[in-house]
């Protein structure tokens, strides 16, 4: 657990100097905020260390594979996260933990416990916040530039759809976060955002 700090700070740093520019959305804002959420989970649910420690660490490092590649970046995370906690002496068990959070956050979500369900509800818990819309516009200069999608009306189904098959995890954010969504869900179909 010592070594969090260090773990954080390296990554951190890594992910401000070295993520491509046309990362709007998987910016270091994101790691920061996910990051943040995770705390307040933590607090909230009086989270025991060893545990906190382990969500920390995953939620730093779960979009480390942007630093390679926008495809099936959550393997190399979990890759990445792997060698660098390796390099600091933090034990296999630890690792396989981070490594299955990280995998967890891959879209479709399938968390398979309580951590793996935090760090999954945090990665996309500005859906029911009131800055989505700032946020999924971040999303949406992203998916251009890297051609996922090509306008406007392929962003508005997208978002549609994901809304729609997207469910919370925790019921933290089946309460809180779920009306929201919920909310930007029918302005988009509405057509007012």
């Amino acid at each position: 657990m010592k070594n969090y700090r260090k773990l954080e700070k390296l990554v951190i740093e890594k992910l401000r100097s070295e993520l491509p520019v046309h990362l709007t959305y998987h910016a270091i804002e994101h790691t920061l905020d996910v990051l943040a959420v995770c705390n307040q989970y933590i607090e909230r649910l009086g989270i025991k260390e060893d545990e906190a420690y382990l969500l920390r660490i995953g939620a730093v490092v779960h979009d480390m594979g942007f630093l390679q590649t926008y495809t099936d970046h959550e393997e190399v995370s979990a890759i990445m996260a792997e060698d660098l906690m390796s390099s600091m002496g933090i034990g296999r068990d630890d690792i396989e933990v981070v490594k299955g959070l990280v995998l967890s956050t891959k879209i479709p979500q399938t968390p398979q416990n309580s951590l793996q369900e935090i760090l999954c509800d945090a990665d996309l818990d500005y859906l029911g916040r009131d800055d989505y819309p700032e946020i999924s516009t971040r999303l949406y200069e992203e998916f251009i530039a890297y051609k996922i999608i090509s306008d406007a009306d392929e962003w508005r189904n997208l978002q549609i759809n994901f809304l729609k098959d997207h469910a919370f995890h925790t019921s933290y954010a089946k309460l809180n976060r779920e009306p929201k969504k919920q909310f930007w869900l029918n302005k988009i179909i509405d057509g007012s955002n």
